[in-house]
């Protein structure tokens, strides 16, 4: 039988980053943390995509002074710095480490695609129960997703059966939408309870972690 593979955003679907940034952007803008947060997806998304490549560090330091300089937020020199220094330290969903460890009872080998540096995702990996069997990030593959390279780079290394490979994430247009168009089973964590979008292409939705390792066996 060919090798099952389970992939996986990191950031928002296994780890709680919300919480993580908020309680980071707290420590530099007392206050200001949601207020600065809505500005976060958007901005790092026009950082990501302007050339030259960037490791993620200096993605997130650029994402934030351009937060502040939106809501008016004075930052001291440094500042800048504080989402990639607690990055590490930001912590998993209460539902994600049972969830892993039912699915590698299960069979699946299990990967991380994210948008991050090698570095940072090292002590990520640390907060769950069960190794991780690959991890592919954005300085592997020199690009940031929804560019197809992480999920090309997936295949290559992994040389296995597209039927055999389901990609489950929090987000549709990083994730979802490429990995279904390249041919994954795709499974929604729709941690923010988003409606109103179109899920035509997915094969199911879920609200957290909890239940899905009783759908992979119906998949």
């Amino acid at each position: 039988m060919a090798e099952r593979w389970l992939s996986f955003d990191c950031y928002g679907t296994l780890i709680d980053w919300q919480s993580g940034m908020a309680s980071a952007l707290g420590i530099v803008a007392p206050g200001k943390a949601r207020d600065l947060m809505r500005h976060h997806r958007r901005l790092e998304g026009d950082v990501e995509r302007e050339p030259p490549f960037k490791p993620y560090r200096a993605v997130l330091a650029e994402t934030l002074r351009r937060m502040a300089r939106e809501e008016g937020v004075h930052l001291y020199v440094g500042d800048e710095h504080i989402l990639a220094a607690t990055l590490p330290f930001w912590q998993p969903y209460a539902d994600t480490g049972p969830a892993l460890q039912a699915i590698k009872q299960q069979g699946w080998r299990i990967c991380i695609l994210s948008n991050v540096d090698r570095d940072l995702i090292q002590p990520t990996l640390q907060h769950f129960p069960v190794p991780i069997d690959l991890v592919i990030t954005a300085e592997d593959v020199s690009s940031y997703k929804p560019a197809p390279r992480h999920f090309e780079e997936f295949v290559r290394v992994t040389n296995g059966s597209r039927t055999q490979w389901v990609h489950a994430a929090v987000n549709l247009e990083y994730d979802l939408a490429p990995t279904s168009a390249m041919g994954a089973t795709t499974v929604w964590i729709n941690r923010e309870r988003e409606t109103g979008r179109d899920t035509s292409f997915l094969h199911r939705e879920l609200p957290d972690m909890k239940e899905l390792p009783n759908v992979l066996t119906q998949l």
